[in-house]
């Protein structure tokens, strides 16, 4: 049996993992991460944080500019992080890139009493995606409402949704719980007490509503709230593996500020090294075809021993 989680013992997470790994991976230096690179899975670094996030926003441009009326194209987006989102928005006006082929997939929602927050909820991701991205693109370049996809706590449409166009890339960050989306390790409850659920179980999962992690609760308070936790829903809506996989590619922005080092090289290393386990979502990622990591220099830090 594997050990109990050092931080939610009614939960898998990393700290569950064979300590070899997790040692490995602390000894990772930002000068060894670039040798992790393999076929099916890029590294890259940025220099400063005005070329991290614009590389990123340029993603939206470079994805959206495919988009045909014979073969519409997408980007599925999220909220953490944000900066990006105003650059976007910049590039399509400056740009004049009519977005009416265009798609957009929000990645997820929180979800109060069994229901997707309204436009209004001060943490919405809508509400984010519209008033940082959205709203700021000029009336006659913005894309069709119908072609702006939000999932909700039925997700049947939504998940339809993903039929209508091809989905050049997923972008997404990595939260403490090594999730991407709201992707979070499951429950340690039966069938999987002894063992979290096979990779391809957890594959199969399509958008789902889902109970956040403790560890998942806590960061949102801490990266968007000012840690007033009790003010952060303890369910999401999330895009699954399901449509993750359908994501010609998957593309995790690194800033340094929400996973901490250890973190952004635990996954780096399963990933590289293939090493599929669903206590670690976000190293499920080993084997979808096209992945890349993209960091920001400065925020990879160390993991040696600092004392404050």
């Amino acid at each position: 049996m594997r050990p109990l989680s050092k931080v939610a013992p009614g939960w898998w997470d990393y700290t569950t993992l064979d300590r070899a790994i997790l040692d490995e991976a602390a000894q990772l230096t930002a000068e060894d991460l670039p040798r992790l690179r393999r076929d099916g899975f890029d590294i890259r670094f940025y220099e400063t944080i005005e070329d991290f996030y614009l590389a990123e926003a340029l993603e939206y441009v470079t994805a959206w500019r495919q988009a045909t009326p014979e073969r519409p194209a997408g980007v599925c987006g999220p909220i953490g992080p944000t900066e990006q989102l105003p650059l976007v928005a910049r590039l399509v006006n400056e740009l004049g890139l009519n977005l009416r082929h265009c798609h957009f997939w929000g990645m997820d929602e929180w979800v109060v009493d069994g229901k997707e927050v309204g436009i209004d909820f001060p943490l919405g991701f809508a509400r984010t995606d519209m008033e940082l991205l959205f709203n700021r693109i000029r009336p006659e370049l913005r894309m069709p409402p119908g072609n702006i996809h939000f999932p909700a706590a039925d997700p049947a449409r939504y998940v339809a949704s993903w039929e209508k166009a091809r989905c050049v890339v997923m972008q997404g960050g990595q939260g403490e719980v090594k999730h991407w989306a709201f992707n979070d390790p499951p429950r340690r409850e039966d069938p999987y007490r002894d063992a979290p659920p096979p990779p391809e179980v957890y594959r199969k999962l399509s958008t789902r509503v889902v109970d956040l992690h403790p560890i998942t609760l806590i960061q949102n308070a801490r990266t968007s709230g000012g840690g007033v936790v009790q003010n952060v829903p303890h369910q999401a809506v999330t895009v699954g593996p399901a449509e993750t996989w359908k994501a010609e590619k998957v593309s995790i922005w690194h800033a340094g500020c929400h996973d901490n080092p250890f973190g952004l090289r635990l996954t780096t290393l399963m990933i590289s090294k293939r090493i599929a386990d669903t206590a670690v979502p976000m190293s499920l990622l080993a084997d979808h075809p096209h992945v890349q990591f993209n960091f920001l220099r400065s925020g990879i830090g160390t993991c040696e021993v600092s004392m404050h």
